[in-house]
């Protein structure tokens, strides 16, 4: 396989062609989740453990403004890895060059509302006022610069859909230096706070988003940029929001699930909340072999279909979630091993260490079940059913999650424990894991994905 440039997928060993694929993919979400986990870190070890909770009190805002980017990111990779791997160079190019205005006016609608809206969606979810001020601060800055970080999700998916995740790594790994110098430089130094941390992190994704247009500029034997073709046709949009709306919409979902969980959680506190910060940083990290698998498979299933080659797909969705399963297994006994030493690296607090530690232990199993639900998503969005991976998702965040969050918390509370048992919060979201892995497996092995291609050669697989 070539270091650089496009892979075709259509060819070869399925689970090596995946995990190849995988891996590039991998190393950018640990650079990705540096982005978070660093600023966290030096604002914790710097500004203190308020600072700390304001960052992680941010998160659910931030990921609701994300939508439109998520939506953008997934139709693009579905629609360009189709394209490639039924070689239809006309449409591929029309495809790319609407994903690259949509991104732009998804930009323009975020800096406007995004700013307007924090304040308002900080003081509904009863953000204590300790913290308000930073994470307000935070968000606006993020907001204002949102162009960088959206424009290179969706240029990395577009090269992920050609088959190039290592670009996108490289160029991620360069951005990730220059935030974690930029984080040191404005926090330690200049003493900005929350804001320097948000602004190091615009800047460092501007030049990800940058690395990634020049490298697509450079790829003329595979497809083409026109002016004419920035103005996209209702062909391609229309596409692009039937594959990604779902995928919007099951992220925007969620995001509003985890801000209504956010408001209970900011009900046990400061101290809850810098530890429900540190687990879910961590949580980050163990949940990228289920995120970059999944985003592999997308690929995956995409360029093969687009192939006809349903007979690969079927394969390397059995044998590549077994192999994601497996890493899984061995990183969360990892975790479980060795949790405390790094929930040691947010804080020196030790009370706040060990509620971390116990709160991680609660959802350590539910991390190999998410692999099978990331992976056959990933099969089915590839194939272009992103509706059913959206159902499921509505019914495990929306419909299970919260009423269980709500509802275990609420049978503890006792007048020794007033606000309820804060561990029911992990509890709950383990169970929704595990119910959201069955109905996954359910679906995926009904087959209605199978009919859902946008090129001729999936149809006819």
């Amino acid at each position: 396989m070539k270091l650089f440039g496009t892979v075709d997928m259509t060819k070869g060993d399925t689970v090596s062609q995946i995990i190849r694929f995988t891996i590039p993919m991998l190393l950018g979400n640990v650079a990705q989740q540096l982005y978070n986990t660093v600023d966290s870190i030096i604002v914790g070890r710097f500004v203190g453990d308020n600072a700390l909770a304001a960052v992680g009190s941010a998160g659910p805002i931030l990921n609701l403004m994300f939508v439109l980017f998520m939506g953008i990111s997934v139709g693009a990779s579905i629609m360009v890895s189709q394209y490639f791997g039924a070689r239809q160079r006309e449409e591929l190019s029309k495809s790319i060059c609407c994903c690259i205005t949509m991104t732009g006016l998804a930009s323009l609608i975020i800096m406007i509302i995004g700013p307007l809206s924090t304040m308002p969606l900080l003081r509904l979810l009863r953000t204590p006022e300790s913290i308000i001020g930073w994470c307000n601060s935070y968000l606006i800055i993020i907001f204002l610069g949102i162009a960088g970080g959206g424009y290179y999700n969706i240029l990395s998916g577009v090269l992920r859909g050609l088959g190039d995740s290592v670009s996108a790594l490289i160029y991620l790994l360069i951005a990730t230096g220059i935030n974690i110098v930029l984080d040191y430089v404005f926090v330690a130094y200049f003493g900005m706070g929350v804001a320097g941390v948000a602004l190091a992190t615009v800047i460092a994704q501007f030049v990800s988003a940058i690395l990634s247009l020049r490298k697509l500029s450079t790829m003329k034997g595979i497809f083409d940029i026109r002016k004419e073709w920035l103005l996209p046709e209702s062909t391609y949009s229309g596409s692009l929001f039937r594959l990604g709306l779902p995928s919007g919409v099951t992220q925007a979902i969620f995001s509003m699930s985890m801000i209504v969980v956010q408001s209970l959680t900011n009900s046990f506190g400061e101290q809850f909340i810098a530890a429900n910060v540190i687990v879910m940083r961590i949580d980050g990290f163990v949940m990228l072999p289920a995120f970059s698998f999944g985003a592999a498979m997308t690929t995956f299933a995409g360029q093969n279909i687009g192939a006809g080659r349903m007979d690969r797909v079927t394969d390397g969705a059995r044998r590549g979630t077994i192999t994601a399963m497996g890493i899984s297994a061995v990183i969360t006994v990892m975790i479980l091993l060795f949790g405390r030493t790094l929930m040691g690296a947010f804080t020196n607090t030790q009370e706040l260490i060990d509620l971390s530690f116990r709160m991680m232990r609660i959802i350590s199993v539910g991390y190999i079940v998410m692999e099978v639900t990331q992976c056959l998503s990933g099969i089915m969005r590839g194939a272009g059913d992103t509706v059913t991976p959206m159902w499921i998702s509505i019914i495990t965040s929306v419909v299970l999650r919260i009423p269980l969050a709500y509802g275990l918390v609420g049978l503890t509370r006792t007048p020794g424990l007033p606000q309820g048992e804060c561990s029911m919060m992990y509890v709950s979201m383990l169970i929704s894991w595990c119910i959201g892995a069955s109905l996954t497996f359910f679906f995926y092995r009904r087959g209605g994905w199978k009919g859902k291609a946008i090129v001729s050669g999936g149809q006819n697989a």
